[in-house]
């Protein structure tokens, strides 16, 4: 595909390399020379220099002829004039980056006048998937698949847990239906693990289950946490902002510290059930006083990554808090990972993922089955991908254990109405099934590319 990305920043960067990784034919614009020599050094891509809201800028970089071009520069404004004109030259799809919440909530109206295929909002996709660990803290990440109903859990096995020693196949015995689909051990190695596996003490293991299952599970092997009542964000942009809407909303108590004094006024305003501390989040005094040893959660949420770390360090060490840390640069992930910082989220990944579905089900040649969900689960080294069957396939009906699944790949689960099936050897797919696979395969676009040729 022919992709035209404007904006040569955070976001679009990191999709200009993932989608040059999957071999699509990406140009990327922007105002700044020096930005560009370094992606055009670093990347398989073209470069344009210039305006991507001047009419002959994109006509040189090819918006006529774009299978989609992506607008993500840092003005919302301009994003929105870009796809317009993009639109109107003939490109086939646009996408939008829109972070403001006036526009963000009121955009709908507008969208199909624009010709807008889809918006990303990095700051508040974010903050919906914090929000969501918050309400079961004991996970460091969750994904949510087939609306709602299967959900994937990452969390730590602790020493001396039941877990600690166990075989996948002895799983059965805690009488819940889950499935251990990936394992994290160590720092490089990702396993997707047979049922003679066996556990260790400092694995991360993601769980695919409902989640009522999930819930069950995580009681019975001990890994119990009280509820998130109390919750302090460090940090009161955009995404301080949608973050602690989220929260006031499922009840629980807000506190944001904020730096910049007008900021705090609108903070005020917007969310007038939170509690808006002015003054400086790296401040330990400060913590003290507003009571962080007393929190439930903490979360860092400035804009500088290195306060972040020092807040969420800070905070695992003094409290029993959840701690919450937004990383916005990759470069930091080696170092990250050696340090305890609780849930780790990167927003422009986020926004990557969702960007990257997109693309795959344009792509998407099967008359049967459509992907709806894409995401990243374990440092961007696994892909859990949600396809739905919408039509009879050759390999529907047919049992689990007599098709030829690719290495390195396992269906998660199967979910067929309300009924959550982790697969067996003798289950089958059918015609309306949501199935969940997991894979360090890069790149599957198509339920049948999970199947060998053999099939």
């Amino acid at each position: 595909m022919k992709i035209l990305i404007i904006g040569d920043g955070k976001i679009g960067s990191i999709l200009a390399e993932q989608l040059s990784l999957e071999k699509h034919e990406v140009t990327l614009v922007d105002r700044s020379a020096e930005r560009l020599g370094q992606s055009n050094n670093e990347l398989d891509v073209m470069i344009v220099e210039g305006d991507g809201a001047s009419r002959a800028v994109q006509l040189e970089a090819g918006a006529d002829r774009a299978d989609l071009v992506i607008a993500c520069t840092g003005e919302d404004e301009r994003n929105l004039l870009c796809c317009l004109i993009a639109k109107k030259l003939g490109a086939r799809h646009t996408i939008a980056r829109v972070r403001n919440p006036l526009y963000a909530e009121d955009l709908s109206l507008i969208q199909d006048d624009l010709g807008l295929s889809m918006t990303i909002n990095p700051e508040e996709t974010c903050a919906t998937e914090m929000a969501r660990v918050l309400r079961f803290p004991s996970a460091i990440k969750i994904d949510t698949f087939a609306k709602g109903h299967v959900e994937i859990h990452k969390t730590n096995v602790a020493k001396g847990s039941p877990l600690d020693g166990l075989t996948l196949r002895d799983i059965g015995k805690f009488r819940s239906n889950v499935l251990i689909c990936a394992v994290e051990r160590g720092a490089q190695d990702v396993i997707i693990p047979s049922g003679d596996f066996q556990l260790r003490a400092g694995d991360r293991i993601s769980v695919v289950a409902s989640p009522v299952d999930a819930h069950r599970f995580f009681r019975q092997v001990g890994v119990v946490a009280s509820r998130v009542r109390q919750v302090m964000l460090i940090g009161g942009g955009r995404m301080g902002y949608y973050l602690g809407r989220q929260l006031l909303a499922s009840g629980m108590d807000v506190k944001i510290v904020e730096f910049d004094f007008n900021r705090c006024e609108e903070l005020s305003e917007l969310l007038p059930g939170a509690t808006i501390i002015h003054g400086d989040g790296t401040d330990q005094r400060l913590l003290q006083e507003e009571g962080i040893e007393h929190m439930d959660a903490v979360a860092a949420l400035t804009g500088i990554d290195e306060e972040n770390i020092i807040i969420s360090l800070y905070a695992g060490n003094t409290t029993k808090a959840k701690v919450i840390t937004k990383i916005s640069r990759d470069t930091y992930e080696p170092l990250v990972e050696k340090l305890s910082l609780g849930s780790v989220f990167y927003p422009r990944n986020i926004c990557a993922d969702n960007v990257l579905r997109y693309v795959r089900a344009m792509q998407d040649s099967d008359a049967y089955a459509s992907m709806e969900t894409m995401c990243k689960i374990v440092s961007n080294k696994v892909e859990a991908l949600e396809f739905r069957v919408t039509a009879n396939a050759d390999f529907c009906g047919i049992p689990l254990q007599d098709l030829h699944l690719k290495d390195e790949l396992l269906i998660g689960c199967i979910c067929r109405g309300d009924k959550f099936i982790t697969p067996r050897g003798s289950d089958t797919i059918e015609v309306g099934d949501s199935v969940i696979v997991v894979t360090t395969i890069s790149g599957l676009r198509s339920l049948n590319d999970i199947f060998t040729a053999r099939r």
